[in-house]
């Protein structure tokens, strides 16, 4: 099935203009603002954060994007069009803060399940599972029940799900939580991958540094309200201060450099060793274990992204030139006054001619995949089998 884009390549992916949601008590009395007035807008192809403290307005701020619940005042639209249409939830992934899944289902089962939910062909949705289950370090697992995982291997299967969809707009809320340091560097990677293939990333999180590794641009709330808002860079530079990187000094050229900034009326706040990111030791430590073949039986390392979400939607392509096509003859129509039956002709030759390209490509693809599917198969010798049915009938008469 075709997916057509709804908005232009242009436009806000989420735009929010004095976005307040307030909950009241049954007499209708206001019990809590817990987003009050707050305006932002996530471009397309960029990770946007959304940090604060629990009790900010981060999830009903989530909830109100995805549609879950509505406004209380202000505008808020997601691919153009208000979150409660249909239409535009099968452009997006949700990972929630938890992740509510069927214990009684296997991964596979339950990308299955949610590739069902999308309207995934039954070949492709199989495809699709197996490429995120190797996506996410869990391939070896893949029959096992989810009810017995860890939390931090339900969360690879949560994000799996998220993607299963290919989304357009991708929302995680706390995507790292429960993960150890080799997912969590995975995940890092992944949403850095997706971003160059152009997804939009909303992230929430209240690990400071996985944020600050990833995201573009960012607001804080607390209070329901934004304090806070830019890109990374902005928001976290020290004006105050100045950073010299060199080799390592000597004491005594250090108390030399001292007295010549003395003499300039400056001097040196403090003198540190530099140090390396737990997260860097940490995974040198488990690269080496892996170097040694050290066995565990856990979650494995990730495998490579996986290879749906890398390429191209065919489908937009044919629907951009149909539009651009069907288009063309009718502003061509409108200004020269040509008449609407040879407006209806030309529009139907274009489109035949389309569809016939698309019809002609997608049997070469269809041919090719029979193709490899019957080399795959095992070829049965029928000479053999006639000779063991031989010798059996020989054994029961004797």
């Amino acid at each position: 099935m075709v997916r057509q884009r709804q908005v232009a390549p242009t436009s806000s992916v989420v735009s929010a203009k004095a976005l307040t949601r307030t909950f009241r008590d049954f007499w209708m009395r206001t019990r809590a603002k817990a987003v009050d007035r707050i305006d932002f807008e996530i471009e397309p192809g960029e990770i946007f954060g959304l940090l604060g403290p629990n009790g900010s307005g981060k999830s009903t701020t989530i909830k109100m994007i995805l549609g879950l619940l509505r406004p209380t005042s202000g505008l808020l639209t997601v691919f153009g069009r208000p979150p409660s249409d249909v239409m535009v939830k099968k452009y997006i992934g949700f990972l929630p803060e938890e992740s509510y899944l069927y214990g009684y289902l296997t991964p596979l089962e339950t990308l299955d399940y949610y590739g069902r939910l999308f309207g995934i062909a039954r070949g492709e949705r199989r495809r699709r599972s197996e490429e995120l289950l190797e996506m996410v370090g869990l391939a070896g697992v893949g029959h096992r029940p989810v009810g017995e995982f860890s939390k931090g291997m339900m969360r690879r299967i949560g994000l799996a799900q998220a993607l299963v969809n290919d989304p357009d707009l991708l929302i995680l809320d706390e995507p790292t939580s429960g993960l150890d340091p080799i997912g969590t560097r995975q995940v890092k990677q992944l949403l850095q991958d997706l971003r160059g293939r152009g997804k939009t990333i909303l992230l929430s999180s209240h690990l400071l540094g996985d944020v600050q590794d990833v995201c573009d641009r960012m607001v804080m709330l607390y209070g329901g309200r934004i304090r806070a808002s830019g890109t990374v860079d902005e928001l976290l530079e020290d004006s105050q201060h100045t950073v010299l990187r060199m080799p390592r000094l000597s004491s005594d050229l250090i108390g030399e450099i001292e007295k010549v900034l003395q003499a300039r009326g400056a001097a040196i706040e403090s003198v540190e060793l530099p140090r390396q990111r737990l997260e860097d030791l940490f995974m040198r430590i488990v690269d080496e274990a892996r170097r040694d073949q050290a066995e565990t039986s856990g979650a494995t390392e990730g495998g490579p992204t996986a290879e749906f979400l890398l390429k191209d939607r065919s489908g937009d392509a044919l629907v951009e030139a149909l539009q651009r096509t069907v288009d063309a003859p009718i502003k061509a129509a409108v200004r020269s006054d040509a008449p609407a039956d040879s407006l209806a002709s030309e529009t139907a030759e274009v489109v035949e001619s389309l569809v016939d390209e698309s019809a002609a490509e997608t049997s070469v693809k269809k041919a090719a995949r029979r193709k490899d599917e019957s080399a795959d198969k095992p070829q049965v010798d029928v000479g053999m089998i006639d000779q063991l049915l031989d010798d059996a009938d020989r054994g029961d008469s004797a």
